[in-house]
């Protein structure tokens, strides 16, 4: 009994000196008084969202903030370039304006899509008329022509613009039943008919053009007051308009009614040919195994219906911040820590991609590759990504972060791997330990993923400074670890459409030559 007692007394004392080191790490204690009495967040995100606004692949915002992040990297100490992996539709946004100028005046609330061709300088007005409901293709090929110096709305009409928690708050049950009943019905009665007219959402607007349509209105509600999802115009000569939920409901009604609405489109904007497409590389070097490498990880474009400020910019500024933070509290790190701002993501990860696919030595070298993507919230969740023994690791790292940060995560060992989703899903599938820093939801899937509220004010920057915390130790850790990181792969779990494990997903390929004619 006493040698047990002396045994558990011993691994206590061994236990509370480890605690006691971990807590006065000079290195851990100099990343936190950096991040919290010099913090560089809010200057950052304001000269990337605000200044330079929107990054869509091909545009020149996206060059202008690659280039500003090599100087931002540079004006700190690390060296930063820019390395070319592909080309692009070259576009850049202008003005867009649109009116409704009969049965009355009214200015709507609206933008014209990503990539889409301009209207004529002076603008285009025209009638507006709505999809009809067919019994088959037949009839709807003998309506097409009818669409001839039209503008056709191509979405739905929602029956309410209040999002389901405002009705769970205040409708009574029979009317909140009631009403997601018809929707259902109305959601049914438009798939169906779709399936009639045998075209999709992505191939109508292009048989519409053909027809002789002038230009295609289209509303994408993201299910919440005052939030549409923007995305790109699948139309080669004629606009593609976006229309917030509110203005497409009343001209939706007015052609129903009769009234024969009009309006008055002005959408400027550039078609630049091809554009080169990047991403922004920024290292440390390491001190001892310079050919292993810590990789932070962030996609830096954006869609265009907001300034992306929450997608991805806050996992822009984590990364950035971490940099810079491990930039004066840990100089020379045993291995090498790299950061890429990868473009093209929101097209199919296609930065990432390129990389794993043009740099196999670093994809070899990989000890740890950290990702944060989805929203401007503290990270709650990380995962082991489907690497066996990955708990040995990160528990080991994790325990190095102070506890008001870990207390919120949740973690998953060994998980599996990512299919796609975000930039460490390309890393996973060639093999390399990368993580997921997932992070709170602050209503971002229906309020500012992909949508025209994704702007600086939605950044939450007290859990973006923790992510930079996180972000910035785990680094360290990471780059400090004695050991290699081990590779070795889960069974993964049994898959429902085979029956057998399922298998671990390969690399793909990237798009390198996206929307160009001879794609």
């Amino acid at each position: 009994m006493l040698r047990k007692t002396s045994l558990l007394i011993a691994l206590l004392l061994a236990n509370s000196v480890f605690l006691l080191a971990q807590e006065q790490d000079p290195v851990v204690q100099a990343i936190l008084t950096e991040a919290n009495e010099n913090s560089q967040l809010e200057t950052l995100g304001h000269e990337l969202m605000d200044g330079i606004g929107p990054r869509l692949v091909g545009t020149p915002q996206m060059k202008k903030a690659h280039d500003w992040a090599v100087a931002k990297y540079s004006s700190w100490g690390i060296p930063a370039k820019n390395e070319q992996w592909g080309e692009w539709k070259g576009w850049e946004r202008g003005i867009s304006h649109i009116d409704m100028v009969y049965p009355r005046v009214q200015s709507l609330q609206g933008t014209q899509l990503a990539w889409s061709p301009a209207t004529p300088k002076k603008g285009t007005t025209a009638e507006l008329v709505v999809l009809p409901m067919v019994k088959d293709s037949m009839e709807f090929v003998k309506w097409l022509p009818t669409v001839k110096g039209k503008m056709v709305m191509v979405s739905k009409l929602e029956p309410t613009g209040r999002p389901d928690y405002n009705w769970e708050e205040f409708a009574t049950e029979k009317s909140f039943e009631k009403m997601k009943k018809e929707r259902d019905e109305q959601d049914k009665a438009w798939n169906d008919n779709m399936k009639n007219m045998g075209y999709n959402s992505r191939t109508l607007p292009e048989a519409l053009e053909a027809a002789g349509a002038v230009g295609i209105v289209a509303s994408y509600w993201s299910k919440g007051f005052g939030v549409n999802k923007i995305f790109s115009a699948r139309t080669k000569k004629i606009p593609t308009v976006d229309l917030e939920l509110e203005d497409y409901g009343m001209l939706y009604r007015l052609v129903e009614s009769g009234q024969k609405p009009q309006i008055h489109v002005v959408a400027e904007s550039k078609d630049l040919g091809v554009s080169p497409t990047f991403n922004t590389i920024a290292e440390i070097k390491g001190s001892e195994k310079p050919d292993e490498y810590v990789i932070l990880s962030a996609h830096f474009d954006s869609w265009d219906g907001g300034t992306g400020a929450t997608d991805n910019g806050t996992g822009t500024l984590v990364m950035m911040e971490a940099m810079r933070i491990l930039k004066k509290a840990y100089p020379n790190p045993k291995r090498t820590i790299l950061v890429g701002h990868w473009g093209s993501e929101e097209q199919g990860l296609n930065g990432s991609r390129a990389y794993v696919e043009d740099h196999p030595e670093i994809v070899a070298g990989v000890q740890a590759v950290f990702n944060q993507d989805n929203g401007t919230g503290r990270v709650v969740r990380i995962s082991g990504g489907g690497f066996l023994n990955s708990y040995d690791y990160l528990g080991k790292w994790l325990h190095a972060v102070p506890k008001e940060i870990t207390d919120e995560i949740e973690t998953t060992f060994p998980g599996t791997p990512a299919r796609g989703g975000s930039d460490y899903a390309s890393f996973q599938a060639a093999g390399a330990p990368a993580f997921s820093l997932s992070s709170l939801n602050w209503s971002y899937w229906n309020y500012t993923w992909h949508t025209n509220r994704d702007t600086y004010d939605k950044i939450i920057f007290d859990d973006v400074r923790n992510n930079a915390i996180l972000t910035a130790i785990l680094a360290y850790m990471a780059s400090e670890y004695p050991e290699k990181t081990d590779r070795t792969k889960a069974i993964l779990p049994i898959s429902d459409s085979t029956g057998e494990p399922a298998e671990w997903p390969s690399p793909r390929s990237p798009e390198r030559k996206g929307g160009l004619e001879e794609n």
